[in-house]
């Protein structure tokens, strides 16, 4: 792959018109370096700076966290949209120009390999104690802040009325027949869950993923795919076009479209999560402000404020007592998508990524 991380910064730049209504208001840097003080009139001179990955992502971030972080504690927030390699060179350097990580949990596990982050102190973090965050969303370096999820879409005016209900049915290509299309290397890690899910392995069985049975799966799929995309968009464009009735998406993706009237739904089940997180670097300038904006961003209603103008879902259970229930409904981390759905394993990925990656560029050219 051209990238060893496992994320999607482009689904983060921008997820169809979903935040379309949010001001673009974000302070963007290219990690060029700033003064860390300013002049203000709250109750701190202090400039925190934040590493987001920007866009819509970002914008919401502003709206939902940073402006009413900085109306509260009158620390400012600066934003820098820089990747991996440049924040871990800034951080061996010595020099890192960000006090707060906010990041994929993959990308974490690889600072954490790098030393390339400080070991959180959850004791600093108030809200941490009664947040309920899942496990496998809290790391010694870094603890989750919200869900994205890959899921099945179709069209609801395709196979004569019936609903697909699970990757099986998607892998149905007699009772539900039809064009389908997945994910490409390209865009993000091969969907090998789903294969596994279509053949029978139970959710909480599927990893380690047994490759040889998920690839005897997708091989059985192969002749009815008739794209592997490469960008978020396209799965809405291949569906809106009649050219597949179903396709793994990222969710969030076609939510203009639904909402424009196009005959397309979600399906949930066999869901796979993945996480962002927030953690702080090695040598950052602020580390006091950086656990403010930690702990502050846990908080429930400020949780449920970013879920409402982003489709990204809440790490902490009791947004969802904020949410209204239109919302609740379409994001991954919902108490009833949890049960339906899995997280993905990180560390078996980060592990096993090249190995995969490797054999899905010789399947798909075979």
């Amino acid at each position: 792959m051209k990238d060893s991380r496992i994320d999607r910064r482009v689904f983060l730049r921008g997820v169809g018109g979903i935040a379309a209504g949010v001001a673009a208001t974000s302070l963007t840097a290219c990690g060029t370096g700033t003064s860390r003080s300013t002049v203000s009139g709250g109750k701190s001179s202090k400039t925190l700076v934040v590493r987001n990955s920007g866009g819509s992502y970002g914008d919401a971030n502003q709206q939902a966290i940073y402006d009413p972080f900085t109306k509260e504690t009158g620390i400012q927030v600066k934003v820098v949209n820089i990747e991996y390699a440049q924040m871990l060179a800034q951080i061996k350097q010595g020099r890192p120009q960000f006090d707060v990580i906010d990041d994929s949990m993959a990308d974490f596990v690889l600072f954490k390999q790098q030393d390339a982050t400080e070991d959180l102190d959850y004791d600093r973090l108030k809200n941490f104690k009664s947040a309920g965050i899942a496990k496998a969303l809290v790391t010694s370096n870094a603890v989750g802040k919200n869900y994205w999820a890959s899921v099945m879409a179709y069209r609801t005016d395709a196979f004569g009325g019936k609903k697909p209900s699970s990757w099986a049915d998607f892998w149905d290509t007699k009772t539900f027949s039809g064009n389908r299309a997945l994910q490409a290397l390209d865009a993000d890690l091969p969907e090998l869950e789903f294969a596994l899910l279509a053949d029978g392995v139970a959710l909480d069985k599927l990893y380690p993923l047994d490759v040889d049975r998920a690839f005897k799966a997708l091989t059985e799929i192969k002749p009815h795919v008739r794209k592997f995309w490469d960008t978020g968009a396209l799965p809405g464009v291949l569906l809106g076009r009649k050219e597949v009735d179903a396709s793994s998406v990222w969710h969030g993706r076609l939510d203009a479209l639904i909402k424009g009237g196009s005959p397309l739904a979600y399906q949930w089940n066999g869901a796979r999560r993945q996480s962002n997180a927030l953690g702080i670097p090695k040598g950052a300038a602020n580390v006091d402000a950086a656990y403010q904006l930690i702990d502050f961003a846990l908080r429930p209603e400020v949780q449920a404020a970013y879920a409402e103008i982003y489709p990204m879902a809440p790490s902490v259970p009791a947004a969802y007592k904020k949410l209204s229930t239109k919302t609740a409904s379409n994001l991954g981390s919902s108490p009833a998508h949890l049960e339906t759905g899995f997280d993905l394993d990180v560390e078996w990925w980060i592990k096993n990524q090249d190995a995969v990656s490797k054999r899905w560029q010789e399947w798909t050219h075979a």
